[in-house]
């Protein structure tokens, strides 16, 4: 290749499919699964792999991701479909509005945000809690972006930063980190982070820009449920909704204390394990949400059925992700990478940010920027001794959420809603987000100098 060595050849090749990514993306509206699956397929073909491999990697990243990161994200939605239908996410935001009083109620809104989201996706947490954000803004009289900035920080905070969410799960699944010591460093960060983006933040923007909520919206939303007693109550929607994050806080303990092949260690690794963590719980939520609330099999056999739809887009996404992230790995693309970055002397979670937020940026999607950005910053983890696989995971999902703009579906879903222009989503939602990214980044760095 006129002179070219072969590491700057596949270098090129790697930048080049990844703007052809991001080309088919955006300027073809191609949809991101068949746009992954093609960059794939002609990043395995231009890098010089042998024909049967390309397939063969393809094949092998897609379900290496989703025989672990596609179980999960059922068995999420299937919870968070059960709390949401109950009540019990009702519960939570009533519980913590009646708590914190009128004049904190931003605080409430994303402490709710925060709970709730932990066993939700981003977009049904946010359809879920938005019809909140107009009755609160109607009883209270608080600007509604004063109140839904909070909520939207909270939850935008969990789903970046803390498992069992997709983002940061596919990168402890790629990087090998340990989940609990994730969750734990991920609830660290992510609490002070939603804190600066949301209450303060809200707060502040309020002032310049009110927001008007939609009417229509509002009075399609905004049903107001008085009668708590019919919701299960606090208590049992919060064992529910944080049993999977004990289970799984509770395995890396048990790693910590017992030695290796002690009885409550081995039982313990089993029960403490995402997916037996995520279905015991989801089993609860079914006498708990579900029986307790005189809520019959039948009904709840349509509730699981009907959340399960949404997310076959996002698991193939996933998956695809999962096959383009082998293929930068078999090709030998990421090991380029990696030595370059060693010798940059970049430090490693700095890079898995930047490479996170450019591809964030670039698509808008964090969970295409999620698996992109692992899978080029994961040969570097072998080259460079004692890099902590928990903060990279952290860095990656930080990166991930920053500057959502006019590509990300999640933009249009908060400008939607809250009835604003082009320009005040940027000046609120869009200023949230890269307020989280950078304060996230530099949380994880302050955490670096401890862990």
């Amino acid at each position: 290749m006129f002179g070219m060595s072969h590491d700057a050849y596949l270098l090129l090749d790697a930048v080049v499919t990844v703007i052809g990514l991001i080309i088919l993306i955006t300027k073809f509206k191609l949809h991101p699964f068949i746009s992954l699956t093609i960059a794939a397929a002609f990043l395995g073909l231009t890098s010089g792999m042998p024909i049967g491999t390309i397939i063969k990697a393809f094949q092998d990243g897609f379900g290496g991701v989703l025989g672990f990161v596609g179980i999960i994200l059922a068995l999420g939605t299937m919870l968070g479909k059960m709390m949401a239908e109950s009540g019990g996410a009702d519960q939570i935001a009533q519980t913590l509005i009646r708590a914190f009083g009128k004049d904190k109620v931003q605080w409430a809104m994303m402490f709710a945000a925060f709970l709730v989201g932990i066993p939700l996706f981003f977009e049904i947490g946010f359809v879920l809690l938005i019809p909140l954000v107009f009755i609160v803004a109607r009883r209270t009289g608080v600007s509604i972006i004063k109140i839904g900035i909070p909520l939207l920080a909270g939850l935008s905070a969990v789903h970046g930063l803390v498992p069992p969410h997709p983002g940061p799960l596919l990168a402890i699944g790629v990087f090998g980190a340990d989940i609990g010591k994730t969750i734990l460093y991920g609830l660290i960060v992510a609490l002070p982070t939603a804190i600066i983006a949301g209450p303060i933040f809200g707060t502040f923007i309020a002032k310049h820009i009110p927001g008007h909520p939609n009417q229509e919206l509002v009075d399609q939303l905004a049903r107001e449920n008085d009668d708590s007693a019919t919701l299960p109550s606090f208590s049992i929607t919060l064992i529910t909704v944080l049993l999977p994050v004990f289970l799984m806080l509770l395995k890396t303990f048990a790693d910590v204390a017992l030695p290796d092949g002690h009885f409550f260690r081995t039982w313990m690794d089993m029960i403490g394990h995402p997916i037996s963590a995520l279905l015991l719980a989801l089993l609860l939520s079914l006498y708990t949400f579900g029986h307790k609330q005189g809520i019959g099999s039948q009904q709840m056999l349509k509730w699981l059925d009907a959340s399960l739809a949404p997310t076959a887009a996002i698991i193939l996404i996933i998956g695809a992700g999962g096959g383009f992230k082998q293929m930068l790995v078999t090709s030998g693309v990421g090991d380029v990478i990696g030595h370059m970055a060693v010798s940059a002397q970049i430090s490693p979670i700095l890079l898995a940010w930047l490479v996170a937020a450019v591809i964030r940026i670039a698509t808008g999607s964090a969970t295409v920027a999620t698996i992109t950005g692992a899978g080029i910053v994961v040969p570097v983890v072998g080259m460079i001794p004692g890099v902590n696989r928990e903060l990279l995971v952290l860095a990656t999902g930080a990166g991930s959420l920053i500057l959502s703009h006019v590509n990300d579906a999640g933009f249009w879903l908060v400008k939607q809603y809250f009835n604003m222009t082009v320009a005040e989503t940027f000046k609120t939602w869009t200023a949230m987000e890269t307020i989280l990214s950078v304060v996230a980044l530099g949380f994880i760095l302050l955490l670096s100098l401890f862990v």
